[in-house]
């Protein structure tokens, strides 16, 4: 792919991802306007809006999976690993916007239920290793923690994707930590 045709499928991917998280409604038009691209160059690149929003589930997953790779959870520290992840999860909630659970596409849906996966299996290691209390309700501690980097990423935009992490880190462990 050309340098400017790159640029200008990551300006609407991008663009798409904000617009559409605001609006799941928003034309393709409207994004292409937004993201500064002629709207037939958008339409060239995806027949529909659901193709535009499979599109930005797909960058927006690439992106989680990075950073589950990145943070290392099965190999760091638990609490390296965790600070790893809300750091990473933070940027790219920012970058991406959209929300994965209006995922429609069966294998973006089954990519998303194996990165669900992975953050269940590291929280039941933080409950081995003693982070985190144990005898709460299954998916507690992951759901918690989703809800936590949401808040840092969107609800708190003045934070440093590291200061959220800090944030998040804190607020888990102590809130779930060992009585």
């Amino acid at each position: 792919m050309r340098a400017d045709a790159a640029r200008n499928l990551d300006a609407v991917l991008q663009t798409g991802a904000r617009l559409l998280a605001q609006d799941p409604g928003m034309s393709i038009a409207a994004i292409a306007a937004a993201a500064g691209i002629d709207r037939r160059t958008v339409y060239r690149r995806f027949s529909s809006r659901e193709a535009l929003m499979a599109a930005v589930h797909t960058a927006k997953l690439d992106a989680c999976e990075q950073v589950l790779a990145d943070a290392r959870l099965a190999e760091a520290p638990v609490a390296v690993a965790l600070h790893r992840y809300a750091e990473g999860i933070i940027t790219v909630s920012r970058r991406w916007p959209v929300n994965l659970r209006q995922v429609e596409e069966e294998a973006a849906a089954a990519r998303l239920q194996r990165v669900i996966g992975q953050l269940d299996t590291f929280m039941a290691r933080a409950v081995r290793e003693g982070f985190i209390r144990p005898g709460l309700p299954d998916r507690w501690a992951r759901s918690l923690l989703v809800q936590l980097t949401n808040l840092a990423a969107h609800e708190m935009p003045e934070l440093t994707p590291a200061e959220g992490a800090d944030v998040v880190a804190r607020s888990l462990f102590t809130g779930l930590g060992p009585s």
